[in-house]
């Protein structure tokens, strides 16, 4: 997910509201529509994927567990209950637990997405008759969103001798251009959530999470409410999207500018990204990932470059200026290595939370472009086929690698 690398890549601090809202609502209020991302489940790819991983019962479920609420408490913990049991449920396929469900292949990450879709379309448009407020709804959203995406779920046993990693991965997205869309970000968090890989210097334990392909989430800060209470724990980490075609790219400079490209909900930003605190906002932040080793490192079939390149408006300028050896003094940002959509933008989030938790001289950190997850040549109706799998896997297993390069040199 890179501007699409170069035009191509919860619910946060109005939602906090909600979670503090009071348990009963005074009057029910209207429930809202289905988002564009919702709406999407009604076509005939998402129900087969979902069919043919037997994650179809999802969303059933909690609309059961809905109707059976009889309180805002009660909701809420059906709610919860059913985004963890969802992550789980997708980590434990990922990795081989469980009964073989289907006939998709393990590895895929797709039945997360459309579940969770059909879990906040049953919210979003469910009407108790004790009523609703507008705040509860929000908050039920907000706990639906961290459950499913294993961004409360994070957790390193004790002890030491044991390195810490985070990675974070995301959503498909540019749905409307190809509706059966993976994302080897967020397969590859499925896939190493929990595992443990063996450095030279010892263990190391990876913890992962998945974020959506929306701007709003992102300007309310559910990259930094994820992220903030594990930068200082941790050895290591690394934001994951999907780049270019054919190629890794660990992103040496990331910019604080929007460029536009419509997110999931078709609904686009062009702006600086938005932070706290934007009087003492850097135009760019760079890697602390230690990037000559692994690009020097054998992790895979896959190439994998340092990538330096910027577009920048030049002190004193005016034009955009693509800038091969990073940016110059002074400039603004148009696009950080990976580009100015939102794998730019976590990357950019993430490497300044390390740098404003005081982190940048003694915590490695940065983003991974993996390369673009193709089908099998002829390949334009069906949903899998095995060069599309094979390619995922490889990927999967690549990243893991680098991990290991990366925490080996650390």
């Amino acid at each position: 997910m890179n501007s699409i690398r170069v035009r191509l890549g919860v619910l946060g601090l109005a939602l906090l509201t909600g979670l503090t809202t009071p348990t009963t609502a005074s009057a029910a209020e209207t429930a809202p529509a289905p988002t564009v991302e919702e709406q999407r489940l009604g076509k005939a790819v998402p129900q087969e994927i979902l069919r043919r991983s037997g994650f179809d019962t999802v969303a059933p479920r909690l609309a059961r567990a809905l109707d059976d609420a009889r309180s805002y408490g009660e909701a809420r913990r059906a709610v919860a209950a059913e985004g963890a049991q969802l992550w789980r449920r997708a980590v434990d396929r990922a990795q081989g637990r469980g009964p073989a469900v289907g006939d998709l292949s393990r590895d895929d990450d797709r039945p997360l997405y459309w579940a969770r879709l059909g879990l906040t379309r049953e919210v979003r448009t469910w009407e108790p008759e004790f009523g609703l407020t507008d705040g509860q709804r929000a908050a039920l959203l907000d706990e639906l969103e961290r459950t499913s995406r294993g961004q409360n779920a994070i957790r390193y046993p004790h002890g030491k001798g044991l390195k810490r990693i985070l990675l974070t991965g995301f959503d498909p997205f540019t749905l409307d251009r190809d509706i059966r869309i993976s994302n080897p970000s967020g397969a590859t968090a499925l896939a190493l959530d929990g595992t443990v890989i063996e450095t030279a210097d010892g263990p190391a334990r990876i913890e992962t999470a998945v974020f959506p392909v929306r701007w709003q989430d992102f300007t309310e800060g559910t990259v930094e409410r994820t992220l903030r209470p594990y930068l200082p724990k941790v050895d290591l980490f690394t934001t994951v999207s999907q780049g270019r075609v054919g190629k890794f790219d660990i992103e040496r400079t990331n910019g604080a500018w929007r460029g536009g490209f419509g997110d999931n909900d078709t609904i686009g930003r062009t702006e600086t990204v938005p932070v706290t605190d934007p009087a003492s906002q850097p135009q760019w932040t760079t890697t602390t990932l230690p990037y000559r080793a692994i690009v020097a490192a054998q992790t895979g079939r896959f190439p994998v470059y340092d990538n330096t390149s910027v577009t920048e408006i030049p002190a004193g300028g005016t034009q955009p200026v693509v800038r091969p050896d990073g940016p110059t003094p002074g400039s603004t940002a148009r696009q950080g290595g990976g580009g100015d959509y939102l794998s730019n933008e976590i990357a950019y989030r993430a490497t300044l939370l390390r740098d404003r938790l005081g982190l940048h001289d003694r915590l490695p950190g940065g983003h991974v472009h993996t390369p673009v997850l193709q089908f099998g040549a002829g390949n334009t109706t069906e949903v899998t086929d095995p060069e599309f799998v094979r390619n995922r896997l490889d990927i999967i297993a690549q990243v893991r690698a680098i991990l290991k390069a990366a925490a080996e040199e650390s």
